[in-house]
């Protein structure tokens, strides 16, 4: 048995999860390995276990910390045996299993999905830490602290309210706060109103979600008027 650790960070997408992993490596001094799962699951037999085997191994000579972003894909539940297909899947997942009990690093699984991993998986886990989607305040420290110092920023700039009528996570905050930012730069350099309402609009569209006018608690037309301001 390996002496290494296994932690699963399960939470919504965009929550910090590839972060606080980022972090973790920083503070310990080490590289950090973004496992690309599509590089490694394989159609042929016998190639999925090789590739993981090379992963595992360059790992261990270089001391560095294995990260398998939505890990469920590749740890998630082992299927009843009905056909071939089924029966090497679940040989992968041994194979897995066995590596990751054998190995002496860090092994970091992130998965949006926490019910759809292997419950043998979890288990052979250390420690599990959840990353739950931010409440209001934590949503209001995250559009606090995303601007760098020097931003120009017009003073009011109310982001209490952002924080309490916009459900979402820091991933989607820190997507917003960037695409104002192009927005001010194309416009009067400062980030002010109406380039946060424009860029959180787009965020929304790109979540696939329709934005209406009870989300910013505005008329339409005073939305036009701050557009134009």
């Amino acid at each position: 048995m390996g002496k290494g650790l296994c932690v699963l960070f399960a939470g919504p997408s965009g929550t910090g999860k590839t972060m606080a992993a980022d972090i973790l490596a920083g503070e310990l001094g080490l590289d950090l390995y973004k496992i690309d799962l599509s590089t490694v699951v394989s159609k042929y037999i016998g190639e999925t276990e090789k590739n993981l085997s090379k992963i595992f191994t360059e790992a261990e000579a270089s001391n560095a910390i294995l990260f398998f972003d939505e890990a469920d894909a590749l740890f998630g539940k082992r299927s009843e045996v009905k056909d071939s297909h089924d029966r090497y899947a679940n040989i992968e997942t041994g194979y897995l299993l066995q590596r990751m009990e054998e190995h002496e690093g860090v092994v970091i699984l992130a998965s949006n999905f926490r019910k759809n991993m292997d419950e043998a998986f979890v288990r052979r886990l250390h420690f599990t830490v959840e990353f739950p989607f931010p409440s209001e305040e934590d949503r209001y420290r995250i559009w606090k602290n995303v601007w760098p110092d020097d931003m120009p920023r017009d003073p009011a700039l109310d982001l209490q309210f952002f924080a309490g009528r916009f459900q979402m996570t820091g991933g989607n905050i820190r997507n917003i706060a960037l695409s104002a930012a192009f927005l001010a730069a194309d416009d009067s350099g400062m980030v002010k109103m109406h380039h946060l309402l424009r860029a959180t609009q787009r965020e929304y569209q790109k979540m696939g979600k329709v934005i209406s006018e009870a989300d910013f608690g505005l008329q339409l037309k005073d939305l036009v008027v701050i557009a134009r301001s």
